[in-house]
C-alpha cells in the first residue's frame, strides 16, 4: 500500500526503451534455463505431494478445528492473484481474518483489527501459506519465486515502477529471495516496493538449484525459529503469571 501523497511523478521514471531492454534480457534468461525450469517443476510436484500426504493430511484438520473454534467463517481464504505471464489464479491460504469486504483491496497490517488470535500465530509462523502447496502441485505456483500479489497491489505497484510486471515472467513462489531478506507484510512506501522489486529481479536473473536450496533452507529455519519463539514466550508468560 502506497502512503497518501506519494505519486509516480515524485520519483525518477525509467525510460521505456530501458524497460523493454530489461524485459528482453529476462525473457532470454528464462528461455536459456528451460532444463532447470523443467526439473524444478518435477521437484515442485514431488516435494508438494510428499508434504501434502505426510504432513498436511493430519495437520490441516487440526488447524481447521482451531480456526473454527477461534472465529466464525470458512477455514480457507481464496483470493485471485497474479501468476506467470499475468495469468490470474485462485491462491489458497488459511483464513487469518474475520470475514470482511476489504480483504481483496486492503492488505493486512501489523496490528490489523481484522486478524484473529489464531490468525496472528499462523501469519507470524507463515503457516497460513501451507495450502499453497496445492497451488504448487496444480502448477500455478512454485516452491520458490517472487510472491504473488493480489490484483489491486500489482496494479498499484506497476503504476509506480513501470517494469514491475516483468516479475511475472516466472511462476510465483511460496517463498522467495525478498522474503528471506526480511521483506514481509505491507509495502508501505516507494522504498519498500523498490527493495522487493530489486530482490525479485536478482532472483530471476540468478535462479538456479543452489539459490533455490538456500532460499528454502533459510525459510524453514526462520519459520522454525519464529514458531518456537512464540511457543516458549507463551509458556513463559503462563509460568510467571501471578
Amino acid at each position: 500500500m502506497i502512503k497518501p501523497g506519494i505519486h509516480k511523478d515524485s520519483f525518477p521514471v525509467v525510460a521505456e526503451t530501458a524497460v523493454n531492454h530489461e524485459n528482453a534480457i529476462i525473457t532470454r534468461l528464462v528461455a536459456s534455463r528451460r532444463y532447470y525450469l523443467y526439473f524444478k517443476r518435477i521437484a515442485d510436484i514431488l516435494f508438494s505431494a510428499l508434504i501434502i500426504l505426510c504432513v498436511l493430511s493430519w495437520l490441516l484438520p487440526l488447524i481447521a478445528i482451531w480456526i473454527k473454534l477461534d472465529s466464525k467463517g470458512p477455514v480457507f481464504f481464496v483470493q485471485r492473484r497474479i501468476g506467470r505471464n499475468g495469468k490470474i489464479f485462485r491462491c489458497f491460504k488459511l483464513r487469518t481474518m474475520i470475514a470482511n469486504p476489504e480483504a481483496d483491496e486492503r492488505p493486512a497490517e501489523d496490528n490489523d483489527e481484522r486478524i484473529t488470535k489464531a490468525g496472528r500465530f499462523l501469519r507470524k509462523t507463515n503457516m497460513d501459506e501451507l495450502p499453497q502447496l496445492f497451488n504448487v502441485l496444480a502448477g500455478d505456483m512454485s516452491l520458490v519465486g517472487p510472491r504473488p500479489h493480489m490484483i489491486s497491489d500489482c496494479q498499484r505497484f506497476s503504476s509506480v515502477i513501470s517494469s514491475y510486471k516483468f516479475r511475472n515472467l516466472v511462476k510465483p513462489g511460496i517463498t522467495g529471495l525478498a522474503q528471506i531478506k526480511g521483506h514481509h507484510g505491507v509495502a508501505k512506501d516507494y522504498t519498500a516496493i523498490t527493495q522487493r522489486y530489486y530482490w525479485d529481479a536478482v532472483y530471476i536473473r540468478k535462479a538456479n538449484w543452489k539459490l533455490d536450496s538456500k532460499i528454502l533452507s533459510a525459510t524453514m529455519l526462520i519459520s522454525a525459529r519464529t514458531f518456537f519463539r512464540l511457543i516458549f514466550r507463551k509458556e513463559g508468560r503462563t509460568v510467571h503469571r501471578p
